[in-house]
């Protein structure tokens, strides 16, 4: 079925970036379930508790509402994270919001979180037979009078649906919402959202892990600050990144001034370099999960290898199809078999200081 949605491909982009995605939801709704073929199983990985049949993922943003988790796990992916999802709902930001970058094979947005809000989503996920790994992403009002307090709710109103949960404060969209990652206010957050979870525990559903992910453009004195927190409060894992505000020279289309996030191909160096300088100050204290500009066996391969235990895309998906999962999982284990690697596992980290140090990331 992702070979058919695949021959759309071309035609997606004749409708404006937004339209052709809420077409891609409504495609994945309707395809049928068929059997997912079985993964290697020198790429199952175990992390922060669970085990990952495969390290690829869906990357939030994609399936914002959790409306076709399973028919994204049913793509090949070895875990999918639906959201952001806000306590109320909200629009987001005017249209349009939302612009390819063609030829660089990048996105940028400023959705600003437009999303159905907790009830509807929690709706949705009682009623789905839990299937595979399931994150969901939450986030604070661009309107909250306590941000800190929608994080809270989120871990406590979604614990029972989600194998993990991500507190995201990192999207440049949502005005204020990165000053969550300076020190003072992390703390405080971390210890809140923490104490959530211990409550929902509680209440006989487990203790969920809890990651963090963050921006890419933190300066390396914050990032110092960030990691020492994430291991002060015993976070379960870190996602990095989320989209970057800086805009990389070698950009070629005309509309890369727009305001907003920039994901895909020229988000890849920054965001492995950061994955890496992350990887090294946690000092495998926990996981991490590398995201952006993975689009190919390659460039997951170099997330891997520069600290990633698991990595997620999105925009890849836009410009190689939804076949990508199993293309990157074909391509990873072929290089397992060229440096004749037992597991997936063996290789994460081999190159993060020297991913540090690069200017490239890579």
């Amino acid at each position: 079925m992702s070979f058919l949605l695949d021959l759309a491909l071309p035609f997606s982009r004749l409708f404006e970036a937004e339209d052709a995605h809420r077409l891609a939801i409504r495609a994945l709704s309707l395809m049928p379930r068929g059997s997912t073929p079985a993964d290697d199983p020198r790429l199952s990985v175990s992390a922060f508790g669970l085990n990952f049949r495969n390290p690829i993922g869906m990357a939030a943003g994609f399936d914002k509402n959790a409306e076709v988790p399973d028919a994204v796990l049913a793509l090949g992916f070895g875990f999918a994270e639906v959201g952001t999802i806000t306590p109320k709902p909200q629009s987001g930001n005017p249209r349009p919001r939302v612009f390819r970058l063609l030829r660089d094979e990048g996105v940028i947005n400023r959705l600003g979180f437009n999303n159905e809000g907790f009830h509807s989503a929690a709706a949705r996920l009682s009623r789905r037979k839990p299937n595979g790994i399931l994150g969901i992403n939450v986030g604070a009002n661009k309107d909250s009078q306590d941000r800190i307090a929608d994080y809270v709710a989120g871990v406590e109103i979604f614990s029972p649906y989600a194998a993990y949960l991500t507190i995201n404060i990192s999207s440049p969209n949502t005005p204020g919402l990165r000053d969550l990652q300076s020190a003072e206010a992390l703390d405080e957050l971390v210890k809140r959202v923490m104490e959530a979870r211990e409550r929902a525990a509680q209440r006989g559903i487990g203790r969920k892990p809890i990651l963090l992910k963050i921006a890419p453009d933190v300066a390396l004195g914050d990032l110092d600050d960030i990691v020492e927190i994430a291991r002060k409060r015993a976070i379960d894992g870190m996602i990095v990144s989320n989209t970057t505000i800086t805009r990389p020279a070698s950009l070629r289309e005309s509309n890369a001034k727009e305001q907003g996030g920039l994901s895909g191909k020229p988000l890849f160096d920054l965001s492995t370099r950061m994955l890496a300088e992350t990887y090294l100050r946690a000092e495998r204290a926990f996981p991490v999960v590398g995201v952006g500009g993975v689009d190919s066996p390659e460039a997951a391969w170099k997330k891997i290898r520069a600290g990633a235990t698991l990595v997620q895309l999105y925009t890849g998906m836009i410009y190689k199809g939804f076949g990508i999962a199993r293309e990157i999982k074909r391509g990873l284990s072929l290089f397992l078999d060229r440096g004749k690697h037992r597991s997936i596992q063996d290789i994460v980290g081999r190159d993060a200081v020297e991913t540090a140090a690069s200017r490239t990331g890579v």
